[in-house]
């Protein structure tokens, strides 16, 4: 039985269906008709582009194994994609427990992991925090605010307009510090974690204020956002690498007691403080945008390969050896 790679037109499509080329897949991608040129011609990397945005009913005919990325769970939806008939790479409990922050919380919680402090009720706010909607949002909707009543004026945005509706959003404290984004991959079949790659987020507009002089930015009122336009490679400090990678291992292994387990690519998203300590504010249970400049591999990748190795062509490999060992499904859901 032959098995193809595919994935939604979208996000990180580009890295997997390369990384899926290399390891001897078929491909197929699906998604907007307008983007299919991307695909077929200015990076020809598909095999077939099927329009829609989840064709089921052709990706199980072809025997097709999707790649969930972020764009794909956000425009389907949680419960459409745990429904989903079509092969699956990974466990998509993990997805409920990523896109709701208060189960996500409790995971970087009995994982011990370092995180900021969150505040239930928006009356209660006394020093700085950060707004963010449930969800993969790439950064859309997130917003700073001091007070009580700075918040309820932003909220708005966001359709909150009294305490009924905080579901939609948790409130962080805001940490200082530098954004660093590791990257790493689960192997179910070998037992390991590695370390792919590490980034930092290009933002719109919180990275472009930096531009204008604090007199100005005062004068003009603007208001930082957060929504992710690109992506910067970061190679950490060799000191800070094992506690980097020891959350990694702490974050797996957790993840094996609350929802039967994460394999596969994840991301760990929090900053570096001057303390030197890495703070978690969230969970990517999946590949992110962040490796897409590790096409050719990053430098914790060379370490040990002695070959490029996207995180794309990692998924693609970890497949090969299942079908070829007999164990697809032990990491299909």
């Amino acid at each position: 039985m032959e098995f193809r790679i595919a994935t939604y037109a979208s996000h990180s499509a580009l890295q997997i269906l390369h990384g899926a080329k290399l390891e001897g897949f078929k491909t197929l991608v699906f998604g907007r008709e307008r983007v299919k040129p991307l695909y077929t011609k200015y990076f020809p990397l598909a095999d077939e582009f099927v329009p829609g945005e989840y064709p089921e009913e052709e990706l199980i005919e072809k025997n097709a194994i999707v790649i969930p990325t972020g764009s794909f769970v956000a425009h389907l939806g949680v419960e459409r994609v745990e429904s989903m008939k079509a092969l699956y790479y990974g466990n998509k409990k993990v997805l409920r427990w990523e896109s709701d922050r208060s189960l996500e919380r409790k995971w970087l919680e009995e994982a011990k992991i370092k995180t900021p402090g969150v505040i239930e009720d928006p009356d209660d706010i006394d020093v700085p925090v950060i707004v963010k909607p449930h969800g993969a949002g790439g950064g859309r909707g997130y917003f700073i605010a001091r007070t009580p009543e700075e918040f309820w004026e932003k909220a708005k945005g966001l359709g909150i307009n009294a305490k009924e509706d905080l579901g939609k959003v948790q409130i962080q404290e805001y940490v200082v510090g530098v954004p660093v984004y590791p990257h790493f991959f689960y192997s179910k079949l070998n037992e390991e974690l590695e370390l792919m790659s590490v980034d930092k987020r290009y933002e719109s507009n919180a990275d472009a204020i930096g531009r204008i002089d604090a007199g100005q930015q005062l004068k003009i009122g603007i208001e930082p956002s957060y929504t992710v336009v690109g992506n910067i490679p970061l190679v950490l400090r060799e000191s800070l690498l094992m506690e980097v990678i020891e959350a990694g291992e702490r974050i797996v292994e957790t993840a094996g007691r609350l929802m039967g387990g994460l394999w596969g690519p994840f991301c760990l998203e929090g900053v570096i403080t001057e303390e030197m300590e890495f703070v978690v504010f969230e969970i990517s249970a999946r590949i992110v945008a962040g490796t897409n400049p590790f096409i050719h591999g990053s430098p914790y990748t060379w370490l040990r390969y002695d070959e490029p190795m996207s995180t794309g062509r990692r998924i693609a490999r970890e497949i090969r050896e299942a079908i070829e060992e007999d164990r697809l499904n032990e990491i299909l859901f």
